[in-house]
């Protein structure tokens, strides 16, 4: 088994459609003085650590940045927050993203023993352990059956515009669904998490990707 490079994952991504956050991994702190020339504010930072998968937990995740003081700031707290939470993490850089505001879903993929590729649908980032809001489906499905992997989940009633708030694009979340079956059907892929994919009435964006692959 080996797991994907953050660059080896987006070209994954990319390969099979499925809309990513514009992102920047910058080296060193330093570097980090400014922000790179092919983003704007506000941003998101995080620490590029293969020891570090849960950011959020490690308090490794700032967002909503929305200038070069701001970002050096953030760049301080996350480099003292992951020393503390792994002394021992090695540390390749900081990935800034854009920031995309929408709602956490997750979109995943293993290799069942008895049932071979699946795929996950449900509510994402940091309800994802705590709410087990999921449904899931043997591969090959279909588009409906993609559907109701969506309407099954509490979640839905969130991403129909809950309270007033804005629906979720329904047939872009659906794409990326069918995106990840036909993915876990070619590729020789273990598991894979796409958490959080992000989602609005603007449509989606793969925020962090974990691919493992056989071999």
């Amino acid at each position: 088994m080996r797991k994907l490079s953050p660059s080896e994952s987006r070209r994954m991504m990319k390969k099979y459609g499925i809309p990513l956050v514009n992102e920047k991994t910058v080296k060193t702190k330093k570097a980090m003085n400014k922000l790179p020339k092919e983003m704007k504010y506000p941003v998101v930072l995080k620490i590029d650590s293969p020891d570090i998968i849960h950011k959020t937990e490690a308090k490794c995740v700032f967002t909503d940045i929305r200038n070069d003081k701001e970002l050096a700031s953030s760049s301080e707290k996350i480099l003292k927050n992951a020393k503390k939470y792994n002394p021992k993490a090695r540390i390749t850089g900081f990935l800034v993203q854009e920031h995309f505001s929408g709602y956490e879903t997750i979109v995943g993929g293993k290799i069942d023993e008895q049932f071979g590729p699946i795929v996950l649908f449900g509510a994402g980032g940091i309800f994802t352990e705590l709410l087990g809001d999921t449904s899931i489906r043997i591969c090959p499905f279909s588009r409906k059956d993609a559907e109701e992997m969506i309407d099954e989940i509490k979640f839905s009633r969130v991403l129909k515009g809950f309270r007033g708030e804005e629906p979720a694009d329904r047939n872009k979340i659906l794409d990326v669904i069918m995106s990840v079956e036909r993915l876990m059907r070619k590729e020789k892929i273990t598991e894979l998490d796409i958490n959080p994919l992000m989602v609005s009435g603007d449509g989606v964006r793969a925020v962090d990707v974990r691919i493992i692959k056989q071999g």
